[in-house]
């Protein structure tokens, strides 16, 4: 996976290392490490801009709950079959799933520290691959025959060349939704509208999946406020998820990876399956690889 992030990152690399101020490159031998820095620098400014309104708020709704719940409870009493629950009972559940919640939490923090490590060897393994990937691919095609390696050559540029188309149009795709989502939040007094707008675009990356999940996540924070916010948010999902579909992605992706839309979609549940959102999100560069080489090497022409 790393050596796929690192042949998809090649051009936004070489983008880097071509940037001139005159005649001089100030970044042609470091173009790795500047993309690195301004990734990790972009996340932590959407975190100072993102998190303290989402923990201001969550403040604010933990002094207010005693305010709020004796309300709550007694909408809640003269629903049907309300009167048979004692309170008690749920007191205790909520007492005890907290309890078990907080013990999964300790747990967990084994399983989230190796996450963790994972996650930075993969990291430094794509640096690696941007930085030493000509030598290793020059040592991957020693293993085949002097005759089968020129072929095997020119696919796998063929597909180094459209898995960097790939980044070019998903990247299209994602600017928009973010765009897009970001006006109608705004538009609709979403609260967290430009942080929920930004993740939008940013997860798009995964296709389908990511998207849906950040729209979800807009839902819920539209149902605090008011099910008009709910109902416009689940409508413009609606129409861009039907505009995308049918125009945007067949358009853009079809000149970029030249994928039918069955095999993304293929692509996208095996990527799931194996590797979980990580696997989703090579899946279509995996897809376009596997592509060139069967064209290459197993489809029949007459």
């Amino acid at each position: 996976m790393s050596a796929l992030f690192a042949v998809v990152l090649k051009p936004m690399v070489n983008f880097v290392a071509a940037f001139k101020i005159g005649r001089f490159q100030p970044f042609r031998r470091s173009a790795i490490f500047v993309l690195l820095i301004v990734v990790v620098g972009g996340i932590v400014v959407f975190g100072f801009l993102a998190v303290p309104p989402v923990v201001r708020d969550l403040h604010d709704f933990a002094q207010e709950a005693p305010k709020r719940l004796p309300p709550l409870i007694d909408k809640f009493k003269r629903l049907p079959f309300a009167s048979q629950i004692n309170p008690d009972d749920v007191t205790e559940r909520i007492e005890s799933t907290l309890g078990n919640s907080a013990a999964y939490v300790l747990l967990s923090i084994k399983n989230w520290a190796g996450a963790l490590f994972t996650l930075a060897m993969g990291l430094i393994l794509t640096v690696y691959f941007e930085l030493e990937g000509d030598v290793a691919y020059q040592w991957v095609l020693s293993f085949f025959p002097r005759g089968q390696r020129e072929r095997l050559d020119g696919a796998l540029i063929r597909a180094k060349g459209r898995m960097g188309k790939w980044l070019i149009g998903q990247g299209s795709l994602m600017l928009i939704l973010g765009v897009v989502s970001t006006i109608i939040y705004a538009s609709l007094h979403v609260r967290y509208a430009y942080a929920l707008g930004f993740l939008t675009g940013l997860l798009n990356i995964i296709p389908v999946i990511g998207a849906a999940i950040c729209v979800s996540l807009a839902l819920l924070v539209a149902a605090f406020d008011s099910w008009g916010r709910v109902l416009g948010v689940g409508i413009f999902y609606l129409i861009y998820l039907n505009v995308e579909n049918s125009f945007l992605t067949p358009r853009i992706m079809r000149q970029s990876v030249d994928l039918p839309g069955l095999a993304i979609i293929v692509a996208l549940l095996i990527g799931s399956a194996v590797a979980g959102v990580v696997g989703a999100l090579v899946s279509v560069p995996t897809a376009v690889l596997v592509a060139v080489l069967l064209d290459e090497y197993l489809v029949q022409r007459n």
